[in-house]
């Protein structure tokens, strides 16, 4: 498939600071792929290499085949970053038609306002929206030229419940539509909900990428939870052959494995003081904080 994105070997350095380490990644066309990672993982310092809007300090990145700071790509991207200003002295309307002005091709201003919720605020001042609205507003310029590939980061902030999730939909709309999508977020669920691939970055390194689902099989595995009785030992149930993790919020007692089956049957045949038995299967985000966890303790001993 065609390569929308493509880093190989890249390092960006800081003085003697690594922000990016040796980094190969790539985004082929129609994908949606999710950029996850702690704070100062690289995420951010990533994007903007794939922009244009920093140079490596070694390896090669490229937008479209086309190195990323040349014009020409630019017009076939769509961007929302974060902690970025609107026009001051325009409406909604004005803001968005200055905007596809920009391109060669748009959309009709009519509908970047239908899709960003704001046909009822084309006559507000842009600098006067709410900080929710504002994000809204920012997406609908990042849709401006009809972009092939969106760069998202931290889309959401400031976005109330039901703004939220109609950007999802919208942004649905636009994956369906064989578009491509990189998201940066710290919320887990929105990674999960929109991504068919997700990156994960520790410490300017990728430290694991695949589907979402495979993720959370591999690094989330499967909660058993039940209510202990007074008689149950916590550190005998921590000492299970099954049990990778335990937490306790009073005698609600939640244990990790990766093979809840033989977890449970072991529980009922040594007739453990057990109650209200469920299993559950760990989400993006268990899986997220065991797997930058887990690697966090490799680079300790290293």
């Amino acid at each position: 498939m065609h390569k929308v994105v493509e880093m190989n070997a890249v390092t960006k350095s800081y003085g003697m600071r690594k922000a990016v380490n040796e980094m190969d990644l790539f985004i082929e066309k129609g994908s949606a792929v999710a950029l996850l990672g702690p704070n100062g993982a690289g995420k951010t310092t990533s994007i903007a290499m794939m922009l244009g809007l920093v140079r490596p300090t070694s390896g090669r990145v490229q937008l479209f085949s086309e190195d990323p700071s040349k014009a020409k790509v630019h017009e076939k991207i769509g961007v929302m970053l974060q902690d970025v200003s609107v026009p001051d002295r325009l409406t909604v309307r004005e803001t968005i038609d200055l905007f596809r002005g920009f391109y060669p091709r748009s959309l009709s201003t009519q509908k970047l306002l239908q899709i960003s919720g704001l046909t009822e605020d084309a006559q507000t001042m842009a600098s006067k929206l709410s900080g929710g609205k504002t994000r809204r507003l920012q997406f609908a310029l990042a849709l401006a030229g009809d972009p092939e590939v969106l760069f998202l980061d931290e889309p959401t902030v400031g976005m109330d419940v039901a703004s939220r999730r109609t950007f999802w939909e919208e942004l649905r709309s636009f994956i369906a539509a064989g578009k491509t999508m990189l998201l940066t977020t710290h919320d887990l669920q929105e990674a999960d909900l929109l991504a068919d691939r997700v990156v994960v970055m520790q410490l300017g390194r990728i430290i694991a990428d695949d589907a979402p689902e495979k993720i959370k099989m591999q690094f989330g595995g499967r909660q058993v939870s039940f209510v202990a009785g007074d008689a149950v030992l916590l550190e005998e149930l921590s000492k299970l052959p099954e049990v990778t993790q335990l937490q306790t919020v009073g005698r609600k007692v939640t244990l990790y494995t990766q093979d809840s089956d033989a977890l449970v049957k072991r529980l009922i045949l040594a007739q453990w003081d057990i109650r209200d038995i469920q299993i559950s299967g760990g989400g993006l985000e268990d899986a997220f904080v065991r797997l930058t966890e887990q690697d966090a303790h490799k680079e300790v001993l290293r």
